[in-house]
C-alpha cells in the first residue's frame, strides 16, 4: 500500500511540475489538447547557464524519485541522505556558487529557499520512520517545487 502511495506520488510530481513536454498533436482520443498561453516569468539565461541550471532541476528530480524509491523500500537512513544532500541547504549554496544570483529575481531566490527549508524539514522527520509525519513534509517539498515551476521558465538570452 504504501509503495502505490509513494509511486502515485511520483506520478503527480510529474505532471504538476510540467516536466514533460507535450506535443501539439491530438491525442489517440482524437480530442485537441488546449494550449494555454505561457504566463511563467522568464529567466534569461545563456547557453552554458541555462544548461547548469537545467542540469540543477533534473538532478532534484531525480533526486525526488530517488527519495521515494528509498521510503518504498522503508530505507529512511538513505531517504534522509539524500534530502540533506541533495535538497537541503548544502545543494542551495553549491549552486548559488555555481551561478550569478544576479540573473535570478529575487521572488525566485525566496522559492528556492523556501523548498531547500521544506527539504530540511522533511530531512529532521524521516528518521521517524512515521510516514504519517513523513509525507505531508514531502508535499511541503513538492508544493515549493510546483510554485517555482509555475511561476518561472527557463527563457535564453
Amino acid at each position: 500500500m504504501q509503495r502505490a502511495i509513494i509511486s502515485g506520488m511520483l506520478v503527480v510530481i510529474l505532471l504538476a511540475t510540467g516536466c514533460a513536454e507535450q506535443k501539439s498533436a491530438s491525442s489517440a482520443s482524437g480530442v485537441m489538447p488546449v494550449h494555454l498561453p505561457d504566463v511563467r516569468t522568464p529567466i534569461p539565461l545563456g547557453t552554458e547557464a541555462r544548461q547548469e541550471h537545467r542540469a540543477v532541476m533534473l538532478q532534484h528530480l531525480e533526486t525526488i524519485q530517488a527519495i521515494v524509491a528509498a521510503l518504498a523500500e522503508e530505507d529512511y537512513r538513505l531517504a534522509q541522505g539524500l534530502t540533506e544532500s541533495h535538497l537541503g541547504f548544502f545543494m542551495h549554496r553549491h549552486a548559488m556558487a555555481r551561478q550569478d544570483p544576479a540573473n535570478f529575481p529575487p521572488a525566485y531566490h525566496d522559492l528556492a529557499m523556501a523548498h531547500h527549508a521544506a527539504a530540511e524539514k522533511l530531512a529532521d522527520v524521516i528518521p521517524t520512520q512515521d510516514l504519517k509525519q513523513i509525507l505531508p513534509q514531502f508535499n511541503n517539498v513538492l508544493k515549493a517545487c510546483v510554485a517555482c515551476h509555475l511561476e518561472y521558465r527557463l527563457r535564453s538570452s
